[in-house]
């Protein structure tokens, strides 16, 4: 058990470090790494300023890369490790892509998933929120406290 505890933490720091090269470029610090047989096949960051879409969150950009690593549309053997609560449309890429497991670290109070309709995961999906939650809401709020 704390082998996976211990793995889960890892991947985790890995979107974090993600996040923080988002915040160093102007974005919203949010970062994501996909996971398969215990190794990253995709990373991503926020790059919404920088590719002028609303559409380039981490999660979106993170799927896309996995998918061109396996060669396959499906993510049913992988685990997604962002930093922040998907918002509803991630979460509806992540239903299609039939993901097999998302970790999350902070939850987002105004445009999270869950806050909406919980359901909009696919019913195979494994979820588990919280995972260095401190840190990524850290990330969060010194972000936007720079902006004001």
């Amino acid at each position: 058990m704390k082998l996976s505890v211990h793995k889960d933490e890892y991947f985790m720091g890995e979107a974090l470090k993600q996040a923080e090269l988002a915040a160093r470029e102007g974005e919203v610090p949010v970062g994501a790494v996909v996971v398969a047989e215990k190794r990253i096949i995709a990373r991503a960051h926020n790059q919404t300023e920088m590719l002028t879409d609303v559409t380039a969150h981490a999660e979106m950009l993170a799927i896309t890369s996995a998918f061109n690593a396996i060669g396959a549309k499906y993510l049913n053997e992988c685990t997604l490790y962002v930093t922040l609560e998907p918002c509803v449309m991630c979460a509806g890429a992540l239903y299609w892509a039939q993901l097999g497991k998302l970790v999350y670290g902070a939850a987002d109070e105004k445009r999270g998933f869950s806050r909406h309709d919980k359901n909009l995961l696919h019913p195979r999906t494994e979820m588990t929120s919280g995972l260095l939650k401190e840190n990524s809401e850290k990330l969060l709020k010194e972000f936007f406290a720079r902006l004001r």
